[in-house]
């Protein structure tokens, strides 16, 4: 059996964080850390998945998403 990992063609989203931790639950701020966001304006690259996308939605309302194409 020949497996291939599709990695070259996995879409890139660009997540940046744009609210303070201040007064957020404590899941929300170990789902930003979790992500790679410390600061606010800090950006990370991440591939575009569903477990990426879970951590997305259950920070929507801190952070700002883009595609990379």
């Amino acid at each position: 059996k020949n497996l291939t990992i599709k990695e070259s063609t996995m879409a890139k989203i660009e997540i940046t964080l744009k609210r303070s931790f201040i007064g957020k639950k404590d899941g929300q701020i170990a789902t930003a850390k979790a992500l790679g966001l410390k600061k606010i304006g800090q950006s990370v690259v991440k591939e575009n998945n569903d477990a990426t996308q879970g951590m997305i939605h259950k920070i929507r309302h801190m952070v700002e998403v883009k595609n990379i194409d």
